[in-house]
């Protein structure tokens, strides 16, 4: 373990580092003082700078150097502590140095054999990630706060397991002798620079893009003809949010570089990584099982989707290490089928492994979820599904890990998603189509009776399929039975703290979700849900007002926005439908005309109408929008259209 560190470290050294690239923190501190609009923010970041020296091998060492200027006590308060994240498996990382300087122009040098070394907060995944820490300790306005870090290695999960291999060889990438790196430029404090050097082996090519921004760049050669790449830029502002916007690796600054030539390549590195390990041999009793569940099916969706549905349902999410085979391979057939839950991975290895012993041809993929994965092949992953081939000869993606309990074999919650599959023939990245308003649908329908003291009373019928089917299912199929009917119950509270629940009907088994979209049915009674005035009542129709807004995620995206510069997202693309009809107390008519409304874009479409005739008001809506994840062109069509839709749900004035 000695001389893995004092290798460790001499790579550091002779990796060299040049924190300033030309500035010092000081001249860049006097050019901060001498702009109005850093002023107001606590923190100020003058110098952010990170050169990584790569090997041959593709391991980096890498130094990073930040220097912050205390603007505030509430940013002395956020400096008193330093954190860095490593993964242990992949990486090694350790503070070099750390120092205050005072505003009194003193310089206070920090102890960093004192920094601690922490397991890292984690949620959901507990893979072992860590954080070093040192305490800086009371600061002041005026105070600039100066480290270094030292890493090694790579920042992804590794494919065998650490005790099994050298020291120096846990820091190698996955794929040997490539290198990638993806740098957000952007932060939450503004920065006077931000400076990237990479320095690689004269023999590796480099590709790099630089993306929704500009940068400087250059690239001159360096000793023993290294190649030295060196990006920067000035006066970085914090990155403007806007609500329900597209992930910021999609809008906001980066940079990305990868010595891999092409998709293709990492393709075919990852089925033969996959292949060679033994990650979908198949296993008796698991076979056992498959047949079982494809028995009687004739036709190949029906026995992928059987099989796709089983191990959604049955394979439990706990990302818990598993020791050998972390990272870009997964796990055999056995320790999945035998331990039953595991990670996305583990997840989709299982169904893989169904589904050849089934006798197709399977294969894992990697994607993104979240945001895009860009043409420059730097492993933007964070996710693992599973490909078939059909026999027409196409692949079809499918995800067990976002579908359970859903109709679904691919989640539609991730279209427009990009993937990778680790084929044979290798593949170029591949995208998700849109899924169709109409496979998601939601209709409401419902039949009202206002009587002359203001009392509700009806029926309404909701159904829905795809992604809209689970979420309203899902109380059914992983919800408490003893709740079900609190559930049904809650959904009118939430029209009106007077309602009560008369009958409610779900069919006779609401858990069997494969067997039919959803349908419910409620009988209700609202008291006092019409406000009474001189000879009027005044009312909201009941199909606006608050029913299943879980499923109708387009409405917590607010469209008083007038403008958008950036992409955003809904849940989901989706339908909905809502008819009503509500019969008015006898000599009742409606103030107003009766009206139509339609919207028509690429993003969405909308018609409505709200019509009298004999003594009954019938409303009418049909809303479609389509698409997961919108351009911010898309802004203005969608956002008339849900504001259309919004607006028939003002309140209804009757008059005798």
């Amino acid at each position: 373990m000695m001389k893995h560190l004092v290798n460790t470290l001499l790579l550091f050294l002779l990796a060299g580092w040049l924190p300033a690239q030309g500035q010092s923190w000081k001249t860049l501190e006097q050019n901060v003082l001498k702009q109005s609009e850093y002023a107001s923010y606590g923190t100020v970041i003058l110098l952010d700078s990170t050169a990584v020296s790569v090997t041959p091998a593709g391991s980096g060492s890498f130094s990073v150097y930040k220097a912050i200027r205390v603007q505030s006590p509430a940013g002395a308060l956020s400096c008193r502590v330093l954190k860095y994240d490593y993964d242990p498996l992949t990486a090694f990382a350790r503070f070099r140095r750390a120092a205050i300087h005072k505003a009194d122009g003193s310089t206070v040098e920090l102890d960093v054999t004192k920094a601690c070394d922490y397991v890292a907060p984690a949620r959901a995944i507990y893979w072992g990630a860590r954080q070093i820490m040192l305490e800086v300790g009371a600061l002041e306005p005026g105070d600039v706060v100066e480290y270094e870090i030292d890493k090694k290695g790579f920042t992804y999960a590794l494919l065998s397991d650490v005790s099994e291999v050298d020291d120096e060889e846990r820091f190698v990438p996955p794929m040997r002798g490539q290198f990638y790196d993806i740098i957000p430029f952007w932060s939450d404090a503004p920065a006077a620079r931000k400076v990237y050097r990479v320095s690689l082996p004269a023999e590796k090519e480099l590709q790099f893009q630089f993306y929704q921004g500009a940068c400087s760049s250059s690239m001159h050669y360096g000793e023993n003809g290294t190649k030295v790449y060196t990006f920067a830029v000035e006066g970085l502002m914090p990155f403007r949010r806007e609500p329900n916007m597209v992930d910021l690796y999609d809008a906001a600054p980066k940079l990305m570089l990868s010595t891999t030539p092409r998709w293709e390549d990492k393709s075919l590195w990852f089925h033969k990584t996959n292949e060679d390990y033994g990650s979908f041999e198949p296993l008796p009793e698991a076979q056992k099982k498959v047949d079982e569940l494809i028995k009687g099916k004739e036709s190949e969706m029906d026995k992928i989707a059987v099989l796709t549905h089983w191990v959604a349902d049955n394979i439990r999410y706990a990302g818990i290490t598993m020791g050998e085979g972390e990272g870009f391979t997964l796990h055999n057939t056995k320790m999945n089928y035998t331990d039953r839950c595991g990670v996305c991975k583990d997840i989709a290895g299982t169904l893989i492994s169904f589904l050849r012993m089934a006798g197709f041809e399977a294969y894992p993929a990697m994607t993104m979820a979240g945001s895009r994965v860009e043409r420059i092949p730097a492993d933007h992953f964070n996710h693992c599904v599973a490909v078939v081939k059909l026999s027409d000869g196409t692949y079809m993606p499918l995800d067990p890990t976002w579908v359970p309990f859903c109709r679904e074999l691919w989640s539609s919650a991730e279209q427009q998603q990009n993937y990778l599959p680790g084929i044979p023939e290798g593949s170029d990245l591949r995208i998700t189509p849109v899924s169709a308003p109409e496979n998601h649908y939601v209709r409401i329908t419902a039949e009202n009776d206002i009587d002359g003291q203001g009392t509700l009373t009806g029926t309404f019928t909701i159904t829905a399929e795809g992604q809209s089917d689970a979420s309203i299912r899902r109380i059914f199929t992983t919800g408490w039975q003893t709740e079900w009917m609190n559930t049904m119950e809650k959904q009118l509270l939430a029209v009106s703290s007077k309602a009560r629940l008369i009958e409610v009907d779900w069919g006779e088994n609401p858990k069997d979700y494969q067997a039919a979209p959803i349908r419910i049915v409620f009988r209700y009674e609202i008291p006092d849900y019409a406000r009474l005035g001189d000879s009027e009542m005044v009312f909201k129709p009941l199909t606006m007002n608050g029913l299943y807004q879980s499923v109708r995620t387009y409405l917590r995206i607010d469209t008083n926005l007038e403008e958008r510069k950036y992409g955003f997202k809904d849940g989901c693309s989706r339908l909905v439908e809502l008819d009503e009809t509500i019969r008015l107390p006898k000599g009742y008519t409606l103030v107003s005309e009766g009206r139509q409304s339609e919207e028509r874009s690429v993003a969405a479409d909308f018609d409505g109408s709200l019509s009298q005739e004999e003594g009954c008001v019938t409303l009418h809506q049909r809303l479609a929008l389509k698409k997961r994840v919108y351009e911010a062109s898309d802004w203005e069509g969608f956002r008339r259209a849900v504001n259309a839709h919004k607006a028939f749900g003002n309140y209804l004035i009757i008059r005798k």
